[in-house]
């Protein structure tokens, strides 16, 4: 996993598995760019955290098409060439259907598609457009767990990233022929802030206990996943999901 001269891009990397992604590119030589929404102090922290030179933060609200393509654009004219482009920007959102309004219902899964999904979508769209004309490249997609365990109280969540696996598994097929590979990392529960409350809640221990581990993943763990699904020699591997849940969900 030697990412000297690499250009990394990494959607939602200001904290958790993407801040942790980051970290883990720059210290194998990558030139590392994240994307933030609207959290600059923790952007900036991170860039500040990163091994090497080079690194920037890009403010980007992936909800807009306009400002996806204007995000890789900046990328693109600040390295020079977008060598690996990571998907792991989302939120999560409860909505649980017997307690929310028609109303609450329709906004939690507009809002979560249009991160989720359809922001993944297009910043892949661009993102891979430059890498066909360079010669190849790799992407990342973060998933999840829920996309095939479900989750009730959070539908939409695992709704749009059930599609998520479906368009890397298509894409992967669809750009290999351009040198351009895709994966997925589908990790359980995570100690991040996305799962901070559920984690400290009562329901907490439990959680833990889905795993014959005892405990969830740290960020790290997750980011070896993907570091490994971008590295040189994993070709033959494009489209394959890699759970990373400690056996809490197990599917054959």
């Amino acid at each position: 996993m030697d990412f000297q001269e690499k250009n990394v891009l990494i959607t939602g990397g200001s904290r958790g598995i993407g801040r942790a992604t980051a970290q883990a590119f720059a210290e194998r030589g990558a030139r590392v760019a994240i994307n933030f929404q609207s959290d600059h102090q923790a952007a900036t922290a991170t860039i500040e955290s990163l091994a090497g030179d080079g690194h920037f933060a890009v403010r980007a609200d992936l909800s807009r098409p306009e400002a996806v393509e204007q995000m890789i654009n900046a990328t693109v004219e600040e390295f020079g060439r977008l060598d690996i482009l990571v998907n792991n920007a989302g939120i999560y959102q409860q909505h649980r259907l017997p307690d929310v309004t028609y109303e609450e219902w329709q906004k939690a899964w507009q809002d979560t598609l249009n991160i989720n999904l359809v922001g993944a979508a297009n910043t892949t769209y661009w993102a891979a457009r430059h890498m066909i004309s360079t010669g190849g490249g790799r992407i990342v997609n973060v998933s999840s767990r829920g996309a095939f365990r479900g989750e009730p109280d959070h539908p939409a969540y695992a709704a749009s990233k059930a599609a998520l696996n479906a368009m890397g598994q298509s894409l992967a097929q669809s750009l290999a022929p351009y040198h351009i590979f895709v994966g997925t990392v589908a990790p359980g529960f995570v100690e991040t802030d996305m799962a901070k409350d559920r984690l400290e809640g009562p329901l907490g221990e439990s959680i833990r206990q889905q795993s014959p581990i005892g405990r969830v993943a740290q960020p790290w763990e997750v980011a070896l996943g993907i570091l490994f699904l971008a590295s040189e020699g994993t070709e033959f591997m494009t489209g394959t999901i890699l759970d990373i849940n400690g056996a809490s969900y197990l599917r054959s």
